[in-house]
């Protein structure tokens, strides 16, 4: 488990892999209660810093405009829709 600083420093990937190996300890109910929270509060760091890191990524995605020839004439920013 990592704690709040160390969590920061974890690539996207790494940090839902412990995001998972989070989860599945909170669903085998096998954790104490004290534990359980502990585990859940890291868990809620961990799902923030994987979302902000999808909406980072997101926001650098761009869309290649074509002309009615389809020769590609620029980009424009991604827009969720």
């Amino acid at each position: 488990m990592t704690d709040g600083a160390q969590t920061a420093d974890l690539s996207f990937e790494q940090a839902l892999r412990e995001l998972e190996q989070i989860v599945g300890r909170l669903e085998s109910g096998e954790v104490p209660l004290d534990q359980a929270i502990s585990l859940y509060e890291e868990g809620d760091r961990l799902r923030k810093l994987c979302q902000a890191r999808l909406d980072s990524a997101q926001a650098r995605i761009e869309q290649v405009r074509a002309d009615s020839a389809g020769n590609v004439t620029g980009t424009t920013p991604f827009a969720a829709g």
